[in-house]
């Protein structure tokens, strides 16, 4: 109960230092997935995703909504936001060291219809030749219907062109660890992305691509014979920056 407070008082506290924060950049997306070999539920799905990313004058913001149809008619909801707080902008002192440019607190919650999820820890910014950004979370999850576990997230984003082809490598790799009534878990998801909007002269980033999702155990259920849920899923993918 103690640490249920500790992770709402946080998420409350990101709410809060949120409304009276300067946002130095910010970037809102729509992106489109289709693919057939989804596991947990219907193998075939379309999801579509509103997301938003932003850089404030005390740390960073990265929140996600995904709108999933299924073609048995299924219908769900799921959000992710994932503010991260800089010890450098909050005390004004570089907290820069090796490769790490920063050190932050880093709070997400993950939000369905089953169950609310809260995730609080330590987080890193790394410097890494040709990757324009990379990051390194180490969060304490409290789950809300399972044991309290551990997770290490790992996200990335390289660019690079081939002609005057630009294109865009990113994506995340989250593992979560056993506890007793879940299993360790892996979810390895990156798109490759091919941008179309130099080739258009439009303004507006317009990718199109792939993502491909490696997740083992998916949800912590343990794969077996009779009820697989280790998923290896590519989806055709179109992403609009607005």
């Amino acid at each position: 109960m103690k640490l249920t407070k500790l992770a709402i008082a946080g998420v409350m506290l990101a709410l809060s230092t949120a409304s009276c924060a300067d946002i130095l950049w910010q970037d809102l997306s729509l992106s489109y997935l289709n693919g057939s070999n989804y596991r947990v539920g219907d193998a075939d799905r379309q999801v579509y995703t509103l997301e938003h990313v932003a850089g404030t004058s005390w740390g960073d913001s990265f929140m996600f909504l995904d709108h999933l149809r299924s073609d048995n008619g299924a219908r769900e909801n799921y959000a992710e936001w994932a503010p991260r707080f800089s010890l450098t902008k909050l005390s004004g002192t570089n907290s820069n060291f090796g490769i790490v440019k920063d050190v932050l607190i880093a709070t997400q919650i993950e939000m369905s219809n089953l169950q609310t999820n809260y995730l609080y820890g330590v987080g890193f910014d790394l410097a890494l030749p040709a990757f324009k950004y990379t990051q390194l979370n180490l969060y304490r999850r409290q789950n809300e219907n399972a044991d309290d576990s551990w997770q290490a997230t790992l996200v990335w984003g390289v660019p690079f062109t081939i002609g005057r082809h630009e294109f865009l490598y990113d994506g995340f790799l989250d593992w979560a660890s056993a506890s007793a009534d879940k299993s360790a878990n892996m979810n390895f998801t990156s798109q490759l992305k091919w941008a179309l909007h130099p080739l258009l002269g439009i303004k507006s980033k317009l990718y199109l691509g792939v993502e491909y999702a490696y997740w083992l155990n998916k949800f912590g259920i343990k794969d077996c014979l009779g009820f697989r849920t280790n998923e290896s899923n590519l989806n055709l993918l179109v992403k609009w920056h607005f």
